[in-house]
């Protein structure tokens, strides 16, 4: 199994407000950087879609090492999605679970691969942390710059 090292991050100007996210793949000498950008979105949600899409990228099952900095997409992957699962999508107090749709995307690309996740303390210096932040910001610019 191949093992690809990933970096992701979600970055929001308002929440809601404008966002975007990246990812950033490295698979041995290859990089392979991705990101794009929503008009009206949260952080959470971005940080959500530049997992799922960096997890989409893969083409086979992979050891993945995922680098994020965001503690509720860790915490919802490795703690909380399985609960929310059994309970119909509920959380333990029994209301519905935001971002659902992504929950339910990101389960499942999640079983494709074997994750192994990292928490980084974000805008600490860490350079795969700091270049999916500063592509998150360039989705952002890039769409504003187009819808004008």
């Amino acid at each position: 199994m191949s093992k690809v090292v990933i970096y992701t991050d979600g970055a929001c100007r308002g929440n809601p407000g404008p966002g975007g996210w990246a990812a950033i793949l490295r698979y041995g000498k290859h990089c392979k950087e991705l990101y794009g950008a929503e008009e009206e979105t949260t952080n959470n949600r971005m940080e959500m879609t530049a997992a799922i899409r960096a997890l989409e990228a893969l083409r086979r099952p992979s050891q993945v090492i995922l680098h994020t900095d965001s503690v509720y997409l860790m915490r919802g992957a490795t703690d909380w999605m399985a609960g929310w699962k059994k309970r119909g999508w509920k959380t333990s107090s029994r209301k519905p679970v935001k971002n659902r749709e992504l929950w339910e995307q990101l389960d499942l690309v999640l079983c494709k691969h074997d994750i192994e996740w990292v928490w980084v303390k974000g805008h600490s210096g860490d350079p795969g942390n700091e270049r999916a932040d500063e592509l998150a910001n360039v989705a952002i610019d890039e769409m504003l710059e187009a819808t004008g």
